[in-house]
């Protein structure tokens, strides 16, 4: 296989990347100057040793608390459960939502091993307090998401908190971090009640 080979290897593994783009990564990486190479491996490995979740949301951090948790401009009474970090960062992208979030880090996947106790729901289940009004379950459109979202509902109805979902706008089986801006605006607005 060689080097080459094993490079364009490991990079293939990658979510998202497929051979051919793989290839092309490779390419480019081999001809970064050493500077930006080293710099692009020191980010990646500092990232990787101090990114963790934070403590209140769930969503990754390198701080004491992310920075939706700490500051105090956000709504503090809506809760928006998504399903991976990632997708914060796509409804932020958006514009259109000022509360907070909470990450499960997955959703339900009986099949590969993933149940209720593998996802963040007990310390999402800590947060809804009287403050709490409502918790939008921003989870993807498929039925392994639609499953977690009808079941962490189920968990919330009896703690009296208005729970929805996001409504029209994202196709099913669609992801989250593939909707565009407007997508997701007219999802937040769509959004039904559970």
């Amino acid at each position: 296989m060689g080097l080459l080979g094993a490079l364009i290897d490991k990079l293939n593994s990658l979510p998202g990347i497929g051979p051919r783009t793989a290839q092309r990564l490779a390419y480019h990486l081999l001809h970064m100057p050493d500077p930006q190479l080293e710099a692009l491996l020191k980010t990646i490995w500092d990232a990787h040793q101090n990114l963790r979740e934070c403590p209140v949301c769930r969503n990754l951090t390198d701080q004491e608390l992310c920075p939706m948790c700490a500051g105090d401009q956000r709504d503090r009474t809506v809760i928006c459960v998504v399903e991976e970090p990632k997708d914060v960062t796509v409804l932020e992208r958006s514009g259109e939502f000022g509360g907070l979030y909470h990450v499960l880090h997955g959703r339900l996947s009986p099949l590969n091993g993933v149940g209720p106790d593998e996802l963040r729901i007990k310390e999402l289940l800590a947060r809804v307090t009287p403050e709490v009004r409502e918790v939008i379950l921003a989870t993807n459109a498929t039925t392994e998401s639609e499953a977690t979202a009808l079941y962490v509902a189920k968990l919330l109805k009896p703690l009296g908190v208005l729970v929805t979902r996001l409504g029209c706008g994202l196709p099913s089986g669609g992801e989250l971090e593939y909707a565009d801006e407007y997508t997701l605006k007219m999802a937040l607005e769509g959004r039904t009640k559970l």
